[in-house]
């Protein structure tokens, strides 16, 4: 049993932006790590989107934020390639920026290795939901969510705050 009351589960969905693994040419390797994340903390999960990369990216989150979940995290399509459209279907959906999580992830995954920066993820609010776009590569994933863990619980707590709970 979690610790969380079942009134206070929180949802949370996943997109995998890779428009190989969308096509079945290989298996999705970040889903499964974020998906197992989410459950540690706490959350009933959406099953996993994997979608190609750019308009399907922004479409499975529009999707996603109808079903009002205190999180989706992203994974892929945040590099330099010309498909790697994931930060540009994200941007316009969020409310606020929270930048300071980006900064944090960029931070740990360079102390790892420069590619890091190369990095163009946001992080944000689209109303009460926060939305945050980490790396394709199972290592960037961990970086990522090990650099939210400590701060989960108290962000998804200050954002319903201010949704009048």
């Amino acid at each position: 049993m979690s610790a969380c009351e079942p009134n206070s589960l929180r949802k949370a969905g996943v997109v995998i932006a890779s428009t190989r693994a969308a096509a079945g040419i290989y298996a999705d390797e970040t889903g499964p790590i974020i998906l197992d994340w989410l459950n540690e903390h706490g959350f009933e999960t959406f099953p996993t989107m994997v979608v190609p990369d750019g308009e399907p990216v922004g479409a499975a989150l529009r999707a996603l934020l109808t079903q009002d979940p205190a999180v989706v995290i992203t994974s892929g399509g945040t590099g330099l390639s010309p498909d790697d459209k994931t930060p540009e279907m994200t941007l316009p959906l969020l409310d606020r920026e929270i930048p300071g999580i980006m900064e944090a992830i960029r931070r740990a995954g360079a102390a790892k290795t420069p590619m890091a920066m190369l990095s163009r993820g946001h992080a944000g609010a689209a109303g009460t939901t926060f939305i945050i776009n980490l790396p394709g590569s199972p290592k960037g994933v961990m970086d990522g969510l090990a650099v939210l863990d400590p701060v989960i619980g108290h962000l998804c707590e200050q954002m319903e705050g201010s949704h009048g709970h």
